[in-house]
């Protein structure tokens, strides 16, 4: 008979172990949103081998990263901290050459380049590539492994191993989170399509029905006005029937992620990808905001989207930063900064109809906010949009 006792099936610390290494599989499976996964790898990796820091960042074409998360860290001292890394030292080497690094004290080795006067005091340290094949996805590291009343040797052979088996499942994940994301982009922008179509379809023929019949009613004034007034009559019913089509095609083409997401997570999508889409380098950074009502939220976005529309196509930037913050009052604070060539705010007129600064201001004025530009030739851009919140 097999003794229980000798069994290794029946030994609470690893069956809790394996339990946990399975919480955090399925966990990271459930997630669809990128930036949820990426979450949820870094805390589960933290959690699981019982470090005081993690973090994992996604690189980006330029030199940086496009995204980097970190737990264990407050959002105080994140902010403390200053810009994202740039891709150097012992990161660099996992992203480049795709293999694990696990050290005793990471301050010691000769990769080491120091860190800004906030960041915290790390010590031994294992870092792991996330890769999809040949691309390199993100490097995931921990560091300050937790010690018993002991002591202990840091991270571990086995730590090495789990670690290495989650960054395999995290690839896994991360790759269906882009595919679902970039799945969504496909059907938003078909939708977008055949909006546009039915738009133009429906709004044509009414035009043109209401342009033949003014027509008619122009000739009939002088030698029937009894049926000239009914033509005008039916000029006006066919202008109603356009504005309608017009409104129903507008409340439509209200942006799906909105709804689904919120504007937080619509913007991170969309300023990601339009760094991929560029060369320049484009970001985001969010602080503590909170829901705002519909119509804000739509506001915010498409303020943002004629932003970076102008940043990207007309600036000549290489470097665009947008940002939302909270105000103290409970709104939001739109900020969009580009490095290009500027212009001249006195010559208002013209470059409000180049940069469509009049519809952004009417969007602003539309919920309550205010829209306010600064820009110099040769000095960038910068754009802020104020709402006040619900």
């Amino acid at each position: 008979m097999r003794d229980p006792m000798r069994d290794p099936v029946h030994k609470g610390p690893e069956r809790t172990g394996l339990a946990a290494v399975s919480t955090a599989l399925l966990a990271m499976s459930r997630r669809l949103e990128v930036r949820d996964v990426l979450r949820t790898i870094v805390v589960s990796a933290r959690e699981l081998l019982d470090a005081e820091y993690a973090a994992l960042g996604v690189p980006d074409d330029h030199g940086g990263f496009a995204q980097f998360v970190v737990d264990g860290i407050s959002a105080e001292q994140w902010r403390s901290i200053g810009p994202l890394p740039r891709q150097h030292g012992i990161l660099a080497a996992m992203l480049h050459h795709g293999g694990p690094e696990r050290l005793a004290d990471v301050r010691e080795d000769p990769r080491f380049e120091g860190w800004p006067a906030a960041h915290p005091e790390m010590s031994d340290f294992l870092g792991m590539p996330i890769r999809d094949g040949e691309e390199t996805l993100g490097a995931l590291f921990l560091a300050n492994k937790h010690r018993g009343p002991g002591g202990g040797p840091g991270f571990t052979d086995e730590d090495q191993e789990l670690l290495s088996l989650l960054a395999q499942h995290a690839a896994i994940a991360l790759t269906n989170a882009r595919l679902y994301e970039r799945s969504r982009e496909l059907t938003i922008a078909e939708e977008r399509s055949r909006l546009a179509h039915e738009l133009h379809d429906a709004v044509s023929q009414k035009l043109f029905s209401l342009r033949l019949t003014a027509q008619a009613a122009a000739a009939l004034v002088d030698r029937d006005p009894a049926r000239a007034k009914d033509e005008l009559q039916q000029v006006a019913a066919l202008a109603a029937e356009a504005a309608d089509e017009l409104r129903a095609a507008v409340t439509e083409l209200r942006p799906a992620a909105l709804d689904d997401d919120g504007l937080v997570a619509t913007l991170r999508t969309h300023v990601h990808v339009l760094d991929r889409a560029h060369a320049a380098h484009v970001t985001f950074t969010c602080d503590g905001v909170r829901a705002l009502p519909a119509s804000q939220e739509e506001a915010v976005l498409r303020v943002a989207q004629e932003a970076l529309h102008n940043a990207l196509r007309h600036s000549g930037a290489d470097r665009v930063e947008v940002a939302l913050a909270r105000t103290p009052a409970g709104g939001a604070v739109l900020t969009v900064v580009d490095s290009g060539r500027g212009f001249d705010p006195k010559a208002v007129r013209r470059a409000g109809r180049h940069l469509g600064l009049v519809s952004m201001r009417d969007r602003a004025g539309g919920v309550g906010g205010r829209l306010t530009v600064h820009s110099e030739p040769g000095r960038g851009t910068t754009i802020e949009m104020e709402v006040p919140g619900g």
